[in-house]
């Protein structure tokens, strides 16, 4: 879909002055030179949610390239892995799936299980990948995070920056470019299973590319967002917004204004996310749980047309039982569930209009009929 750069650059002005005091970081940036061309709180630690995975892939892409691990073997659902919340792919323990598809599955679906079966398949059980990723960290640069699972579920101690998801992103896509299909993926199967994308920008924003989103209620909508336009690409970092909406304009916003902003514009900028200090007021992490619109989080919406159609159902269950529970009572006061015969002397039948003989009536007053269902809506 072609954007339309005026109104988004407008929209970008807009965000960035009304974005509330508790508003989470930001950074844009070049990915060939890692060129800053926005950044907001960059080094302020926050919990990086599901952009772990982004690590998970990154060590899982330099143990093929080490050649300790290769696309068409089997990573093995362990009991652990089994245990993982959903997102997840959902194998038994035993159950397992190739390299590549483990890879799809922990890009696009973001699956917690699946992480944990990568990471002891390629380090042999959990804590030692854990081990493993945060030395890969420090490799990277990343001075200010801290890794504690390969899936981002929430640890008090998991954390990491703008900055520091930045150089990660810019590591996975320089280093191992073959796989840049993976993260443009709006989709993929398991066996007669789609699973959808949670990056809205793939089919939303023109040139969109990649990379990875990710929530938790401590966290906000978090995403590191590519596009490339003109043999350019850019990356922007977005963490803590209150919704997945909100997380989408954001970034769109940033990349937009950012592709606007190339050329001479940015001939005199030398500050890239290598070279710039880190910030001696940057915060630790902090939880936004209180601003997320979701019922996980005790702070949901609720929506018009989800809740008439809960409301459509429980009223059809209660009438379904309703119903029943008349029937049993009905049969337990004949003995045979049968309707009992007429007493008393019948009336005569007298012709309807029609031509037809009306039904009979009993001179004996009927007894009271069984309770209904109320009416309800369906």
């Amino acid at each position: 879909m072609r954007s339309m750069p005026v109104m988004v650059v407008a929209l970008f002005a807009i965000v960035v002055a009304v974005r509330p005091a508790a508003a989470g970081p930001a950074l844009l940036f070049d990915a060939s030179d890692g060129k800053v061309l926005y950044a907001e709180e960059m080094d302020d630690q926050w919990h990086p949610a599901s952009l772990t995975k982004i690590m998970t892939a990154y060590m899982a892409f330099k143990a093929i390239k080490a050649g300790k691990l290769h696309l068409d073997d089997k990573v093995i659902c362990s009991d652990l892995a089994n245990k993982q919340p959903p997102s997840k792919i959902g194998l038994p323990v035993g159950g397992e799936m190739t390299v590549e598809l483990a890879l799809q599955a922990l890009i696009i679906k973001s699956a917690n299980d699946v992480a944990v079966m990568l990471a002891e398949k390629i380090s042999g059980n959990e804590p030692q990948f854990v081990a493993d990723m945060n030395a890969t960290a420090r490799d990277l640069g990343m001075t200010r995070t801290t890794f504690a699972n390969p899936n981002g579920l929430p640890a008090f101690n998991q954390v990491t920056t703008a900055r520091d998801l930045a150089k990660l992103a810019r590591a996975v896509s320089a280093e191992f470019p073959q796989y840049a299909p993976y993260w443009a993926m709006t989709q993929m199967r398991i066996g007669k299973i789609r699973l959808a994308s949670h990056n809205g920008l793939l089919k939303t924003f023109e040139g969109a590319d990649g990379l990875k989103t990710g929530f938790i209620c401590d966290s906000g909508f978090n995403v590191v967002a590519s596009a490339t336009r003109d043999g350019r690409r850019l990356m922007a970092v977005v963490l803590g917004e209150p919704s997945g909406g909100d997380r989408n304009i954001r970034a769109a916003s940033l990349l937009e204004h950012g592709f606007q902003q190339l050329g001479w514009k940015q001939l005199f900028n030398m500050t890239t996310i290598d070279n710039q200090p880190i910030a001696p007021d940057a915060r630790g992490p902090i939880s936004v749980r209180s601003t997320i619109q979701s019922w996980d989080c005790g702070n949901g919406r609720r929506n018009p047309a989800v809740e008439a159609r809960r409301e459509r159902i429980k009223a059809a269950k209660a009438k379904r039982e309703k119903a029943k529970q008349a029937a049993v009572n009905q049969k337990a006061e004949t003995g045979t569930g049968e309707k009992p015969p007429a007493t008393g002397t019948p009336a005569k039948k007298k012709p309807s209009a029609a031509g037809t003989p009306e039904a009979s009536v009993s001179t004996k007053p009927p007894s009271a009929p069984p309770a209904t269902a109320p009416a309800v809506q369906n």
